[in-house]
């Protein structure tokens, strides 16, 4: 069956760890490095009109990896905006962004994206929930709800991204509830970059046998974002 490398990665927005300098230009060849078949990006800057060079970068990491892309606008401002993106070597067949926001200071979204894998459908999620235990609550029940309305029970899912649950508070409702494992067994710690200590990043799956999962940590990565990103290597069954 078809072997799939999965990337998960807050991009902060293309800015280094530290936020002190852009990351694009150097985020392109160090993603095109690791081959990836699917990426999942959150905090991706859509737009941005006072600096040119940090607008579009969805477009930008998608022409540099020769993938195709699809864009969820979650968070607009005057001149910028940002949200979650999909990046994908295989066809994609639909996508819907739903507005899951809990409240006005925090606007999120689930970008759920369905792609053609020699002939199997996937379900993809992009997710980045809320930076309060309620919210986050909420917005796993809007994806549990979106899943069980969308997506045949012997379907393959994958749902990967910055999950803010530091404390595996919503484990047990992924793995229990939706029948999803974690690719880690045990969550990772991916932030901060410099020196990983929250477990934050996550993938789920349901319909694949793991042949590998890492946590990219080191200087080159620390450079590029405040996160660490996420490979793995997965086989659909």
């Amino acid at each position: 069956m078809a072997k799939l490398r999965v990337v998960t990665y807050n991009i902060h927005k293309g800015r280094s760890s530290l936020g002190l300098r852009g990351s694009l230009g150097n985020l392109r060849p160090a993603l095109h490095g690791l081959h990836p078949d699917l990426v999942f990006l959150q905090e991706v800057q859509g737009r941005n009109e006072s600096i040119a060079q940090l607008g579009a970068q969805h477009e930008a990491l998608a022409a540099a990896l020769d993938l195709n892309m699809v864009y969820g606008c979650n968070a607009v401002r005057h001149r910028t905006d940002h949200g979650n993106a999909f990046l994908s070597r295989h066809a994609i067949l639909s996508h819907e962004n739903q507005d899951i926001s809990d409240h006005r200071l925090e606007q999120r979204g689930l970008l759920h994206t369905l792609i053609d894998v020699e002939g199997v459908h996937v379900h993809c999620f992009v997710v980045h929930l809320g930076l309060f235990a309620g919210s986050r609550l909420r917005q796993a029940q809007a994806l549990a709800e979106r899943i069980r309305a969308f997506v045949s029970d012997d379907a393959p899912v994958l749902v990967a991204g910055d999950f803010n649950d530091w404390g595996d508070k919503l484990t047990p409702f992924f793995t229990q509830d939706l029948g999803l494992s974690d690719v880690f067994g045990q969550t990772p710690r991916t932030f901060p970059a410099l020196l990983p200590w929250f477990r934050l990043d996550r993938i789920y799956q349901r319909g694949f046998a793991v042949h590998d999962a890492r946590v990219l940590r080191g200087r080159q990565w620390a450079r590029l974002s405040d996160h660490a990103p996420l490979l793995a290597e997965l086989e659909l069954k």
